[in-house]
């Protein structure tokens, strides 16, 4: 299963100190089952690696702050030269959050699917009517009025 709002308030709970139970309970669980729920989230896969992964970035930031240096997440993922690779990278992460790979489908769309255009659905049907119209089913001309003035 995927990494829910509530999972995910549990596990910050647990990195911020507090126990299995009380995370629960701030993650919006039951007070009658916060102990089972915090003893079932607490093995849970997703959970886990949700924590792991917060713990790299604060090793990573611990570090950054020892050296003196800005802290940049650009350490913790592969260089990208264009912004494309990068939410294609991440919408095939399967170790992301299944919100964060969708978002990043959707800011890809722009980049791989063109618009139909800032028209309407209006413009779009006439412009569509008159690309139908040509060739044999064209309408024939109309006929020629000669005049004679002799």
């Amino acid at each position: 299963m995927a990494l829910t709002p509530r999972k995910r308030k549990f596990a910050d709970a647990l990195l911020s100190g507090a126990s299995n139970r009380e995370a629960a309970i701030q993650a919006g669980y039951s007070e009658r089952t916060a102990s089972q729920q915090g003893s079932r989230l607490a093995k849970d896969a997703d959970v886990l690696a949700h924590m792991e992964r917060r713990q790299a970035v604060k090793e990573r930031q611990a570090e950054a702050r020892a050296e003196g240096k800005a802290f940049n997440l650009s350490g913790l993922a592969r260089e990208y030269d264009d912004p494309a690779d990068f939410l294609l990278a991440l919408m095939n992460d399967d170790g992301e959050d299944v919100k964060l790979r969708a978002d990043a489908a959707k800011a890809l769309m722009p980049y791989k699917h063109a618009r139909l255009g800032e028209q309407g659905k209006r413009q779009a049907r006439q412009s569509a009517a008159r690309e139908a119209s040509k060739g044999r089913f064209a309408p024939s001309a109309p006929p020629r009025l000669v005049v004679n003035n002799k």
